[in-house]
């Protein structure tokens, strides 16, 4: 998919009820626990690349206008593989049938569905499919320049740009933006959460629910998306672990 443009200027649960951590968002956030090990999956109980450089150095008016555009286009590529792929029928997903999975080496971690089956692709630091579908969650962190998420712009903004690109691409049809919120991760980390719908020519209708935020010069990217066509529809049940997920995405 196509990402963010920056403006001028991704542990273990227990039965019992999890708390939510101080927050600006307007909905649950994740608990906040130490990860296990890199790399480790633990089951979890709940209740309910690029050879090109990101950001160049500049010293002048003009190269740090170039730098600005060099941002935004770069931003905006680092995401191609999650929307290329075929539509399936998905069972519904439990909450009960997650896992944690950690990378401690570049530092995030999240929840999967302990089915899915993490795989390699170019450009993903982390990929993981449900079966050989179109349902997948999708990892990138790439280096930057800057220290904080704040510094690409509003939550707002950068739903609106992250729209745009999306409706510029010959595959699709129509994106819609439905939801735009903000949290705080480990450490106080701002998170921006979006959610959209993307009608394209290559799977149909998807649901995306992405989170992103910058730490140690570093952009975390998660995507994850969803079958949503109307004759299978996402329903209720798989949307709330679906949030799960991404409300689980943080630093290691």
């Amino acid at each position: 998919m196509a990402w963010l443009e920056p403006s001028t200027a991704v542990w273990c649960g227990g039965a019992s009820t999890i708390p939510s951590p101080p927050t600006l968002r307007r909905r649950l956030g994740p608990p906040h626990r130490r990860p296990p090990p890199a790399g480790s999956l633990i089951p979890f109980r709940a209740t309910h690349q690029s050879d090109h450089v990101l950001f160049p150095f500049s010293t002048t008016n003009n190269e740090k206008d170039a730098a600005r555009v060099s941002r935004r286009s770069s931003i905006l590529l680092l995401f191609p593989f999650l929307l290329v792929s075929s539509p399936s029928a998905a069972s519904p997903l439990v909450s009960d049938d997650l896992q944690r999975y950690t990378d401690q080496g570049e530092g995030f971690t999240l929840l999967k569905p302990s089915s899915w089956v993490k795989v390699e692709k170019a450009g993903a630091t982390a990929l993981f499919e449900e079966g050989k579908g179109s349902n997948n969650i999708g990892v990138v962190v790439n280096p930057v320049r800057l220290s904080s998420l704040k510094d690409f712009g509003t939550p707002e903004f950068v739903a609106d740009r992250l729209i745009q690109a999306e409706r510029r691409k010959e595959s699709t049809k129509d994106a819609q933006v439905l939801s735009v919120a903000e949290r705080l991760g480990h450490s106080g980390l701002p998170v921006y959460e979006f959610e959209y719908k993307v009608d394209s020519t290559r799977g149909g209708i998807k649901r995306i629910f992405s989170a992103s935020f910058v730490a140690s010069r570093k952009l975390y990217l998660l995507n994850i998306t969803y079958s949503d066509n109307p004759d299978n529809p996402l329903d209720g049940k798989t949307r709330m672990v679906l949030e799960q997920v991404l409300h689980s995405f943080d630093t290691a």
